[in-house]
């Protein structure tokens, strides 16, 4: 025994203190993933793979290549010049029939329907009508069923669909589409909407941005310079709204913004105006209502960073001879805009994603993106287009997010 507890002893003694150490680094490592695991887990299944399916969605369709199998393989051959030949209308013909059988016609009426719009009637019809047809020549009989198929854009937009892949969603979300010969295009001005819409919602953003800086800049620096009990107070008042959900405060100020409301009842009780002003319904309201639920997420990273700043600095330049306002503005606030910069880009970023406010408190002129990513998902099943717009948007914050980093850097980022 004695022998053996000299052996185990001079073989720990063996052991280098570095491979020790790697040892004990090696199960810190492992004992903090275990931690972490459940954690990136949650992230995975909640943010990432949702994330994913999204720019996923956004480029994916395998509508027409998945249900026109025949007529995809046919069009293969195809050089995309005249019509195709008689095979490429016999596999149409069969796979309309199947189709009809399935009853899935309406998936690829719908599917051909987005890019060529009026289409997807005619397209059901022929379905329907095909499975009448017993035998040849299909060219001439499906054209005579409809003249759809007499038309080279549609062969055009189907012979696209051999690919599972398709930038129609992301290309119709900034202005443009596939023309007769599968160029990309300028979309005309009726079908370009969504280009009008997302500088509406940058607009709209930037407007509230601006208006929570111009309002929560001098309460944040009042709140940093009040004594502590007073700025106690101050702040849970701050906090207060947002004890309460979105919803409720939308609906508040459409209670206070309507023509007969608070503040228009107050308006013209001291004779300030004569009629009703129109703050509900439109950009106003829209503005006021986004400014209110967003005040606090820029000012509280403000007030942060004005917390952690000598107020010997500004004295300093006083005692040197400077004025007031020249001691603020080049000592005092250079040293505010980490919490300025953090505070706007989260207010920004979040009102890219409204949808709740604009809709109860907007006109139709003011439905940001969100609006049309709802409609998109909850009542055309347009699942491609809500990706793209959503896939558009997310990049655009992503750059933001980028520019920030660049400019101020994220490790000076201050969320309170």
């Amino acid at each position: 025994m004695a022998t053996m507890a000299v052996k185990l002893a001079d073989n720990s003694e063996a052991i280098p203190l570095r491979t020790k150490l790697q040892r004990v680094e090696r199960r810190r490592k492992l004992r903090a993933i275990t931690l972490v695991l459940p954690l990136l887990l949650l992230m995975s299944v909640s943010f990432v793979l949702p994330i994913s399916r999204m720019m996923f969605n956004a480029i994916h369709d395998d509508t027409l290549l998945t249900l026109m199998p025949r007529t995809m393989a046919a069009l293969s051959a195809w050089d995309g010049k005249d019509l195709p030949d008689e095979n490429a209308y016999a596999a149409l013909a069969d796979d309309l029939k199947q189709v009809s059988t399935q009853k899935t016609t309406s998936l690829i009426g719908k599917r051909v329907n987005y890019e060529l719009p009026g289409t997807g009637s005619q397209m059901i019809s022929s379905a329907r009508k095909a499975s009448m047809l017993s035998n040849g020549p299909y060219k001439v009989a499906l054209i005579d069923i409809s003249p759809l198929w007499a038309q080279h854009d549609v062969w055009t937009l189907l012979k696209r669909g051999r690919s599972a892949y398709t930038a129609y969603y992301l290309l119709r979300s900034v202005g443009f589409q596939y023309g007769p010969e599968s160029q990309i295009v300028a979309s005309p001005p009726e079908s370009s909407v969504f280009r009008d819409v997302f500088l509406r919602t940058f607009g709209i953003s930037i407007g509230v941005t601006i208006a929570t800086l111009l309002l929560g800049f001098p309460v944040a620096y009042l709140l940093a310079t009040l004594p502590s009990k007073i700025s106690n107070l101050l702040i849970i008042m701050v906090l207060l709204p947002l004890w309460t959900s979105a919803l409720v405060r939308s609906a508040a100020w459409v209670v206070l913004l309507q023509d007969h409301g608070v503040i228009n009842e107050t308006l013209m009780a001291l004779h300030i105006i004569s009629q009703p002003a129109e703050l509900i319904y439109n950009r106003v309201g829209t503005l006021v209502a986004m400014t209110h639920i967003q005040l606090p997420f820029t000012l509280l990273p403000i007030y942060s960073v004005m917390k952690t700043i000598s107020p010997n600095h500004v004295r300093a330049a006083r005692s040197l001879g400077a004025r007031p306002f020249y001691a603020f503005w080049k000592v005092y606030f250079p040293q505010t805009l980490p919490g300025v910069a953090s505070g706007c880009l989260l207010t920004f970023i979040l009102c890219l994603g409204y949808y709740l406010t604009p809709a109860l408190v907007g006109g139709p002129g003011d439905q940001m993106v969100s609006s049309f990513v709802a409609y998109y998902t909850n009542e055309d099943l347009n699942w491609g287009m809500a990706s793209a717009l959503a896939a558009i948007l997310l990049t655009a914050t992503m750059v933001f997010y980028y520019v920030y980093n660049k400019v101020v850097g994220a490790d000076r980022l201050k969320m309170g």
